[in-house]
């Protein structure tokens, strides 16, 4: 009974593990294959911060973030109770820089305690192509 029980809690846990390590990774994929719209300089309600943790898993949150001259320099992250707040942190790309947004997905942001994050915009992923309809013949 005890391994059952241990085996269970072993896998329940490899099993979240996946899907936040598998956060960013879907998301990144579905750039890569369909590509984005532009961002353009506005502020953009609707983004999913991806926090990268030391061990490797990741963890998406939902935010908004404001963009001039197609560099990031302002984030929020929204709460459960929809309210959102400003990221207090000061962040920066590796050079020191607002960070810049290519394909949908911004470059790595450093924040000021060495936390680690992308910005993806997600409502700029162009949509999945038309694939044909394949005819299944039946009993004639």
């Amino acid at each position: 009974m005890r391994k059952s029980y241990a085996l269970l809690v072993f896998l329940l846990f490899s099993f979240l593990t996946q899907a936040q390590e598998s956060c960013f990774t879907k998301l990144e994929q579905a750039f890569i294959k369909r590509g984005a719209y532009p961002i353009g300089d506005d502020v953009h309600t609707n983004v999913i911060l991806s926090f990268f943790n030391s061990d490797g898993t990741s963890l998406c949150v939902t935010g908004r973030v404001r963009v001039e001259n197609g560099r990031i320099v302002h984030i929020a992250v929204y709460y459960d109770d929809g309210t959102y707040g400003t990221y207090e942190k000061t962040f920066a790309n590796e050079k020191k820089n607002p960070p810049l947004v290519v394909n949908g997905i911004s470059e790595m942001i450093f924040a000021s305690d060495n936390e680690k994050f992308k910005v993806i915009f997600i409502d700029k992923l162009k949509p999945k192509q038309k694939a044909l309809k394949e005819y299944v013949p039946t009993d004639l």
